[in-house]
């Protein structure tokens, strides 16, 4: 160390951000990836736009439910989901079905970049044609993150570095444009992941689907790492796109 120079702090543990349109996203697509971080001392912070009250929860709506009870249950469902996988949610409750962009509304997300300090977003892909609120949530998520990084935009916090974005996979990836650029192995992670995507009961139809897309998606990480990587018999992962360039010194 310099003389008279004063020593170095600790650095900070390292930052994630999901941006997800409703309450369910962040578990059945991300769900691996956030638990993994966690388990690493990674503090990850999910934005929930919505919480999927008019367009992803018709059990409760034909069960009779009102608007505010409906918020509520998807509330308590997605907070128990965020705490299982180790992660903080915060609740833009900004309505879905359409989710609509608007400068307020980014202008929230440009703060939240600046208070968490991502090393790492998730977000949806930019397209789906089953559901506009996906590509809404991503484009205010790509947009924040570009503005919360130049120095004059007018919002409070410190400015943020580029950090990598990370696509996960929509429902329905053929139709999105979606290709499975990265295979991120959660096997260690499994059961936590299944656990979270158990306290989803508004959308159980969908625990077995994405536990069969995670063995499906666990075989393509297998065929791509090679035969003698050691890799456990079932394998479980998730996929993910990536829009910008991944900046590296090795190519490995």
């Amino acid at each position: 160390m310099t003389q008279g120079a004063a020593p170095a702090g600790p650095r900070p543990p390292r930052s994630t951000l999901v941006v997800t349109a409703h309450a369910g996203d962040f578990v059945w697509r991300a769900g691996g990836a956030i638990a993994l971080a966690a388990s690493r001392g990674v503090k990850v912070t999910i934005a929930c736009l919505t919480f999927g009250e008019r367009g992803e929860s018709a059990k409760a709506w034909r069960e009779g439910k009102k608007l505010e009870e409906i918020k509520g249950i998807r509330r308590e469902e997605a907070e128990k989901a965020a705490a299982t996988l180790g992660a903080e949610v915060v609740f833009f409750d900004a309505g879905d079905y359409p989710l609509v962009s608007t400068p307020e509304l980014t202008d929230r997300l440009v703060i939240l970049c600046r208070r968490t300090q991502p090393d790492v977003v998730l977000t949806h892909p930019l397209d789906d044609p089953y559901n506009g609120d996906h590509p809404a949530a991503a484009r205010m998520a790509l947009d924040a993150r570009v503005l919360a990084q130049a120095v004059g935009y007018p919002a409070e916090g410190e400015i943020i570095g580029a950090p990598p974005v990370f696509f996960f996979e929509p429902h329905q990836p053929e139709m999105c444009g979606f290709k499975p650029e990265v295979l991120l192995d959660i096997t260690a992670v499994w059961d936590t992941k299944r656990k979270a995507m158990e306290c989803l009961a508004a959308q159980r139809h969908l625990w077995d689907y994405y536990t069969d897309l995670a063995v499906r998606r666990g075989v393509q990480l297998k065929r791509n790492a090679g035969p003698n990587l050691g890799l456990t018999h079932r394998t479980m992962a998730e996929a993910y796109m990536r829009p910008y360039p991944q900046v590296t010194e090795v190519l490995d």
